[in-house]
């Protein structure tokens, strides 16, 4: 999976609190808050080369939405509104557009500041907006020919012991450790279940299943999970596209039988399932319906598709 690490291409600069400042110098320190309790909040955003050439972030203000409401539900104080971080991840890219001209990642994130300790503490809230160049989330390879999944033997928590309306930093040590479970197991992924049994989502994206007939389903929002950018961006494809979603509970040996199967999220935008808990899925590789919707996906977030041009933010 691709990081930050040295090695791949980042911003030089940091939106951070209001203005640019340098990568480097974008610090905060070790008595944060959040570094000790987890309160904060994140998104991540992809902008893409279009068929013009230029940049263009996808649904950036659907995300900015979500963040602002995933601060709200944790009562952590915004100092900045919808319209000036919408505008602090345009300018970020506006600096940046020469660094990335072929599409850049973009991680919005807000957390209590340093201050005063404890669990009752109230600090300033701080916020900033990195980028980076980060490729297909779960691999080049598995956008084209599919991943191996497994259920992981941790559950996606309960909706009265996490919000999961919420992007919340420090939920996701729960999607940490079924990941590394998962992959020290020699898969790709993790899927996790809710607390009765049924299929939740992976650790960082929402999954689909069609059935033998074609029937497209994916567990409802009133599931354990996060209610998905994709998710929604891809549903609303599938429709136009002439399909029936159907948003309900399935059980993980549904997964066993169906005809195809795949994930959705920002980071790994359309990636095909093949194997599940080591049942093939399907023919063992990625069905018709996953690689229409995926070539639909990427048409539109690169500008070839008028219809959803409301959802591009060009820079």
């Amino acid at each position: 999976m691709s990081s930050t690490s040295s090695s791949v291409l980042k911003s030089d600069k940091v939106w951070m609190d209001g203005g640019l400042v340098k990568w480097e110098d974008a610090n905060v320190h070790v008595m944060t808050h959040a570094l000790h309790y987890g309160l904060g909040v994140f998104e991540g955003i992809r902008a893409y080369k279009t068929k013009d050439g230029r940049l263009a972030i996808f649904r950036l203000r659907e995300h900015i939405r979500r963040l602002l409401d995933s601060a709200h539900i944790c009562l952590l104080r915004m100092p900045w509104s919808e319209d000036e971080l919408v505008e602090g991840c345009c300018s970020l890219l506006r600096e940046q557009k020469e660094r990335f001209k072929d599409g850049a990642y973009l991680r919005p994130i807000a957390f209590m500041g340093d201050g005063a300790m404890g669990l009752g503490a109230v600090n300033p809230t701080r916020v900033a907006i990195t980028g980076w160049d980060w490729g297909a989330y779960l691999g080049e390879k598995g956008l084209k020919n599919g991943i191996r999944a497994k259920v992981s033997s941790f559950t996606r928590m309960h909706v009265n012991v996490n919000m999961v309306r919420g992007k919340i930093t420090g939920q996701y040590v729960n999607s940490i450790l079924a990941k590394r479970e998962a992959v020290l197991g020699g898969y790709d992924e993790a899927i996790m279940l809710d607390i009765s049994g049924f299929v939740a989502e992976a650790s960082g994206e929402n999954i689909f299943c069609v059935g033998r007939h074609g029937a497209v389903r994916t567990p409802s929002l009133s599931s354990p999970i996060l209610r998905g950018i994709t998710r929604d961006t891809v549903i609303k494809l599938l429709k136009d596209m002439g399909r029936e979603v159907q948003e309900v509970s399935f059980t993980r040996d549904a997964l066993y039988i169906a005809a195809e199967v795949f994930f959705t999220g920002t980071a790994a935008e359309v990636t095909p399932v093949v194997e599940v808990d080591n049942r093939q899925v399907g023919h063992g590789t990625p069905g018709e319906i996953t690689k229409a919707v995926q070539e639909l996906y990427f048409r539109v977030v690169r500008g070839h598709e008028p219809k959803y041009a409301e959802w591009l933010t060009y820079i």
